[in-house]
């Protein structure tokens, strides 16, 4: 009962909340890779860069949790997650574009996250290569030493790692240039992070994304005969009237995380009666079956 309910609650959520995603948002977008031959150029710059949104987000951590202090698994699981841009550590990337300037790559950091591409996906390589193993014994660094950021990027991209240990190459003269810094705007940004924090929760392992006119062709999703004793008609057709909730949805005015806020709540609160009555359903016809077969197996007299 519970799988159902959590399943048919966040898939819902869901469906509604991309119903304040722009269109173009809902489109698939061509899968970026990494260019793996770009990394030696700003390897370097990658680690110095790495250790020192390490060092901030330490320090971040920090105060929040003060006045307690930060225990070295709470080190380790930033220093895990600040190369994978599927974890909030990582969102640092988002905001680095890769430009070339004479014969060599400069990593410039800009105001805003941009849209992840090619380049963004090199630099999480670059970053993934830095890093290694080498997590928990920079989290350790960390914790015990407490440095100052220069003492940390030394520690990690000299003494550890050796990323800066070599000058690096010239880039090659018909190197293709990547592609331009997209910035992302504020409230995609936003919704990104909503999507992404509702990734993890159980009964929603694969998050997607729906265009309007995909949602409002789903009038008929689930639905199902209904049997004629049936308690509660609205529940009933739950499904079906979905596509005109969304619409009024769409109308609604107000602050967008509110509305957002409200829609998953009232869908939460209508899935949990619709799951109720499906599961009640199947006990019914569960316990038919079973009075089917007891009354067959009884000896004629």
């Amino acid at each position: 009962m519970a799988r159902i309910e959590s399943i048919v609650v966040f898939l819902l959520a869901t469906l509604l909340i991309s119903t304040w995603v722009p269109i173009s948002h809902s489109a698939k977008k061509p899968v970026s890779i990494a260019r793996k031959e770009d990394v030696p150029y700003i390897k370097c710059q990658i680690c110095e860069k790495l250790a020192a949104n390490l060092y901030q987000q330490v320090k971040k951590k920090e105060a929040q949790i003060s006045p307690k202090k930060i225990s070295e698994f709470q080190i380790i699981e930033i220093a895990e997650n600040v190369c994978n841009l599927k974890k909030e550590e990582a969102d640092w990337i988002l905001r680095i574009d890769i430009v070339e300037k004479g014969d060599k790559l400069e990593l410039v950091e800009q105001d805003t996250e941009g849209n992840c591409n090619s380049e963004c996906k090199t630099i999480e390589r670059g970053c993934q290569e830095v890093m290694g193993y080498s997590d928990t014994d920079v989290a350790e660094y960390l914790f015990k030493a407490k440095p100052q950021i220069d003492a940390l990027v030394n520690f990690l991209c000299k003494d550890l790692t050796k990323a800066c240990s070599t000058k690096p190459p010239p880039i090659p003269k018909d190197r293709t240039p990547g592609e331009p810094f997209v910035p992302k705007s504020s409230k995609e940004a936003e919704m990104e992070k909503i999507m992404r924090s509702m990734e993890g929760m159980p009964g929603a392992p694969n998050m997607k994304m729906y265009s309007k006119d995909d949602l409002l062709n789903m009038q008929n999703f689930g639905n199902e005969d209904a049997d004629e004793d049936d308690d509660d008609d609205d529940e009933g057709d739950f499904p079906s009237k979905l596509g005109r909730v969304l619409k009024e949805k769409q109308t609604t005015k107000g602050d967008w995380k509110q509305r957002i806020t409200k829609g998953i709540m009232d869908t939460r609160a209508a899935a949990k009666r619709y799951a109720d009555k499906v599961s009640h359903r199947v006990r019914r016809l569960w316990r038919g079956k079973k009075t089917t077969a007891s009354k067959a197996s009884k000896p004629e007299l």
